[in-house]
């Protein structure tokens, strides 16, 4: 984790050294020339970007509209459930860890935006990714002191890698009531923020049809 807390990684490589006839040349990748890397492609955004902004300047907001995984996690209980039994609801999945510092500072937020939602409609499923009794244990003692949030769990932690945020944590996730990915955010956050709220209001506000 950076100094800002925010879980987002950052890959890249400075050169290339090249080995033709003897001679040893340093090809770097933004220079100008036959080498010059393409700008990556800008993915297409929904109208939802524009609560982009605020502490959710980071939020991902795809064009294109895939379902959530169909993938099985655990409740409190050890009984199988999956994102399609919360179908008809819009659900705010947020992966976290007790290993994970901004996972924790954040937890608060989310437990005040699900107390902001009593009618049940919105459904907060903090899933936790930890693996071992012991931790799995610090998890549910930790997650009893953020009423009103459930314990869920993933005791493969193999979620975080089947979202867009391919392994970042924390990672945050928006799923309409098709259960469709409207909205994913690495990184910590304010969920009880007002443009959080506006967002979240914005896709409880679209009918079941859309």
């Amino acid at each position: 984790m950076s100094g800002s807390k925010r879980g987002v990684w950052i890959v890249g490589a400075s050169a290339l050294a090249v080995v033709a006839g003897g001679a040893v040349g340093t090809l770097y990748a933004m220079h100008a020339g036959p080498f010059k890397a393409e700008a990556p492609a800008v993915a297409e955004k929904s109208e939802l970007a524009r609560f982009a902004v605020g502490s959710l300047a980071a939020l991902d907001t795809p064009a294109a509209l895939d379902a959530a995984p169909d993938y099985v996690f655990k409740t409190r209980d050890g009984a199988d459930v999956r994102f399609a039994d919360f179908r008809g609801k819009v659900v705010l999945v947020n992966l976290w860890a007790m290993w994970c510092a901004p996972c924790r500072t954040e937890m608060p937020t989310i437990a005040a935006l699900a107390s902001a939602y009593p009618d049940g409609d919105l459904v907060v499923l903090p899933i936790n990714v930890d693996t071992g009794a012991d931790p799995v244990a610090d998890a549910k003692s930790f997650i009893d002191v953020h009423l009103p949030l459930p314990f869920y769990s993933d005791p493969k932690f193999q979620l975080p890698f089947e979202f867009p945020g391919k392994g970042k944590m924390p990672q945050t996730i928006l799923l309409d009531r098709q259960g469709r990915i409207r909205a994913a955010f690495a990184g910590e956050a304010d969920w009880n923020s007002s443009e959080a709220k506006a967002l979240i209001d914005a896709v409880l506000a679209e009918p079941l049809s859309s």
